[in-house]
Parts: structure tokens; C-alpha cells; sequence
């Protein structure tokens, strides 16, 4: 009688064993599943349409010259930034806008937000200026 004892509790260890593996295979097949569906969003920064695709204009206004931004957008995300109109006095009087508005158009690239953009230590309120300007030129591109 001892000995029919012993096989069974053997099958039930097996069995124990079997479900306990059963289980873990199960639980990493769920999270390969929830980890690598296409659910449509990218970081979930995207839901849909957010813009209406085309390019945006902002002015600005340093030093009695006007400047024109323009951001370029599509139905999910803003592809350029730049000034359409930036001529070499600008330039001359101010060296450091254009490493300014491409310091902040990679940070918006990346982040797709203009949210959280550091601005430059060197130019902080010609960067702010910019980025006043960007946001405006959004501002026109989002859907209602």
C-alpha cells in the first residue's frame, strides 16, 4: 500500500510541475503580446489626426526686421522648422539664431511636443521669442 503511495505522489509532483510551467509559459506569452502589439501610437504621443497637413508661417520681430518661421506639418507630426525669410544682416547681428531655432526644432523632432524644450543658456529669451513663434505657427496647423 506504501508503494502505491509513492506513484502517485510522484504524478503529482509532475503534475504540480506541469501546471507551474503551464502557467510561466502562458504569463511570457501574454507579455510578449502586450509588449509588441501595433497598437497605432508611437510612445503614446500620436492618437490619430492631429494636424492639418501643410506648412504654418509665424512672424517674430527682432530688432525692427521681421522673420518668418514656418513649420511644416503633416496629419501626425511636424516634419520642419525654419526661417523662410532669414538674410544675411540678421544673421550678422544675430550669430546665434540660427543654432537657436535648430537646437529647438531637434528637440521638438524628437518629442514631437513642445512641451519640456531646454532652452539655450547663450540665447534665452531670443529662444523663447522662437519658440513663442513655433507655437503659434502649431497653434494654426491643429485640428479643431
Amino acid at each position: 500500500m506504501s508503494s502505491r503511495t509513492k506513484i502517485v505522489v510522484l504524478h503529482m509532483k509532475e503534475i504540480i510541475y506541469t501546471a507551474i510551467f503551464a502557467a510561466l509559459g502562458i504569463l511570457l506569452i501574454v507579455l510578449l503580446v502586450i509588449m509588441f502589439r501595433p497598437d497605432g501610437k508611437a510612445d503614446g504621443k500620436n492618437t490619430g489626426k492631429q494636424y492639418n497637413p501643410g506648412i504654418y508661417t509665424s512672424s517674430l520681430t527682432l530688432n525692427n526686421t521681421n522673420l518668418e518661421v514656418e513649420v511644416s506639418v503633416d496629419e501626425s507630426r511636424i516634419n520642419s522648422i525654419r526661417f523662410s525669410n532669414l538674410d544675411e544682416t540678421v544673421t550678422a547681428m544675430f550669430p546665434l539664431i540660427q543654432p537657436a531655432i535648430e537646437d529647438i526644432a531637434d528637440q521638438i523632432y524628437e518629442t514631437q511636443s513642445l512641451e519640456d524644450i531646454s532652452l539655450s543658456e547663450d540665447t534665452p529669451y531670443t529662444s523663447q521669442i522662437i519658440l513663442d513663434a513655433i507655437k503659434e505657427a502649431v497653434e494654426k496647423a491643429a485640428v479643431d
